[in-house]
C-alpha cells in the first residue's frame, strides 16, 4: 500500500459572513419588539431639594416610586393646588398608601420582595406633614427600605 502524499498545505477556508447583518438586525428587530419602556406620565410637579452625598440606586426594576408635590396641569384644575401623592400613573391618598403598597409587594415575584425598595420623589416645597404621613404608612406596609431622590449641587 502506498502513502498518498499532498504537495500543498491544505488551507481552512474563509469564513462566509454575508449573512451575519441579517442576524443582527434580526436580533435587534425582536429586542426592539418584545421590550417594553415603563412610560409613565408625570402628574404632578417636582423640583427636588439639592443634596451633598447622592448615592447611584443599583436595582431599578426593584423600586417603587412615590411621587409628592402639586398636581400639574389638567389635573391642577381638576383637583386643585395642594399637595398629592402619585403612585405609577394614579394619585392616592394618605389612607391608600398602606393597601397599595401591599398590592405594589405582591406583584413582584417572591425572591424579589425582600429588595423591593421606595424612592420618594417630593418638591422641595412639599410640607414635613405629608412626608412623614407617607413614612409612617409605609412602615405600616412593612416597607422599610425608603430612599429619598434628590439633585446633586452641580445638576
Amino acid at each position: 500500500m502506498g502513502k498518498f502524499k499532498r504537495s500543498e498545505r491544505r488551507e481552512v477556508p474563509p469564513l462566509n459572513t454575508s449573512s451575519l447583518p441579517d442576524l443582527i438586525f434580526t436580533l435587534l428587530f425582536f429586542f426592539m419588539i418584545t421590550t417594553s419602556m415603563k412610560e409613565m406620565p408625570l402628574m404632578v410637579d417636582i423640583d427636588p431639594p439639592t443634596a451633598t452625598e447622592l448615592t447611584k440606586l443599583e436595582k431599578k426594576s426593584l423600586i417603587t416610586y412615590l411621587y409628592i408635590g402639586k398636581p400639574t396641569g389638567y389635573y391642577a384644575q381638576k383637583l386643585g393646588d395642594e399637595n398629592r401623592i402619585q403612585l405609577n400613573d394614579k394619585f392616592i391618598d394618605e389612607s391608600d398608601i398602606e393597601r397599595e403598597m401591599i398590592r405594589e409587594r405582591a406583584a413582584m415575584k417572591e425572591e424579589n420582595q425582600g429588595y423591593m425598595q421606595v424612592s420618594i420623589k417630593a418638591d422641595r416645597g412639599t410640607e414635613m406633614g405629608i412626608i412623614t404621613a407617607t413614612k409612617e404608612a409605609l412602615k405600616r406596609s412593612n416597607n422599610l427600605n425608603i430612599v429619598y431622590s434628590a439633585r446633586g449641587r452641580g445638576n
